[in-house]
């Protein structure tokens, strides 16, 4: 574990509501401004994948790794022997979006989300020099988590450098976990797929990753069958979720993790263009689940944040921005008729 800080997990105040990562265009204080002007109360740092390879999530994160580094392949991210410049733009572009935040953020005391790839997906999408995907060596995927480790703890110690008064949560984006699970996760010929992975080993190694602050940990996915328990188990304090894709089955994994403290991110804001409801509408379903696991409406404020159900960098700057402001009508819409 890392140093104890203000924002240990017991002594934690959610915000109502805030995003999951990415934004539209390429303006770093644009999107700075945008979000800390819609999420006063929970701001995060976005993240800006239009600008090109480096400012993608898997380029963002291979940024922050210690003493393991990557380029750009035309099928995507390979591992390198030294920084070179596609590793030297994710890091300068990283310092740009930490600039604006720091701008937008002076005096700001509250949670304050960062993101960044969880081990699992980052072994999906990296590439060993053999053009195969970490994820088939097993030894690399250690590798991979250490160095990951390593990285987030520099990530983080910066941030708090940056806005001293912040509670920084850290959120690990997994989006391919549930293929990684069910081995999905197809080969460089893709006529095979990788071999599930164990999932104590999942576990294990997800944890060792949390590990690295004494505050709270979010893992986000926004793809189907979200492995609730397992996250639980490796010390998940909440999980960010497609609250669309949720089935009946996820129900009781779901009621257990509120139980026992957990908080549900409920992305129920659509990420991409489109008509947006009532916030009052967009939270029925939340609503609905509540009454269907038989928990108080009174427990529903302290134990969800709404959320877009993905990230915005596919939406226009218009509607993203839309979006965050009907997140936060949404939270408020929950918070005062939770019934």
């Amino acid at each position: 574990m890392s140093e104890s800080s203000d924002d240990t997990a017991g002594s934690f105040v959610w915000g109502r509501a805030t995003g999951v990562g990415s934004m539209p265009g390429g303006d770093a204080r644009e999107a700075a401004k945008a979000v800390t002007g819609s999420f006063e109360d929970f701001p995060y740092l976005p993240e800006l994948p239009a600008r090109g390879p480096g400012a993608d999530m898997i380029g963002r994160t291979i940024g922050l790794l210690v003493e393991m580094y990557g380029h750009v392949e035309p099928s995507g991210w390979r591992v390198s022997d030294r920084p070179g410049r596609d590793t030297r733009r994710a890091r300068s572009w990283l310092g740009e979006d930490l600039d604006a935040l720091e701008e937008f953020t002076q005096g700001y005391e509250g949670p304050l989300k960062v993101q960044a790839v969880g081990p699992w997906t980052l072994a999906a999408a990296l590439e060993l020099r053999n053009g195969e995907a970490a994820l088939g060596d097993p030894g690399a995927c250690r590798d991979l988590a250490a160095s990951l480790a390593e990285g987030l703890r520099g990530h983080l110690a910066e941030v708090r450098r940056r806005v001293p008064r912040a509670q920084v949560v850290l959120q690990l984006d997994e989006p391919s976990l549930t293929a990684v699970l069910s081995g999905q996760i197809r080969t460089a010929s893709g006529y095979r797929t990788h071999r599930a992975v164990d999932r104590q080993l999942v576990e294990s190694t997800l944890r060792e990753v949390r590990a690295v602050t004494d505050g709270p940990v979010v893992v986000h996915s926004c793809a189907p069958d979200v492995p609730f328990a397992l996250l639980r188990r490796a010390g998940a304090t909440g999980v960010s979720f497609d609250f669309s894709l949720l089935t009946e089955r996820h129900e009781e994994a779901i009621g257990e993790a509120v139980e026992g403290g957990m908080k549900l991110l409920a992305g129920v804001v659509p990420s991409t263009d489109g008509p947006l409801s009532d916030p009052g509408g967009s939270v029925m379903g939340v609503r609905t689940l509540w009454r269907r696991l038989g928990l108080s409406p009174g427990t529903l404020e302290g134990s969800v944040v709404i959320t877009p159900s993905c990230g915005l960098a596919g939406a226009s700057p218009a509607y993203a921005r839309a979006a965050l402001t009907h997140c936060v009508r949404a939270a408020r819409s929950l918070a005062d008729n939770p019934e």
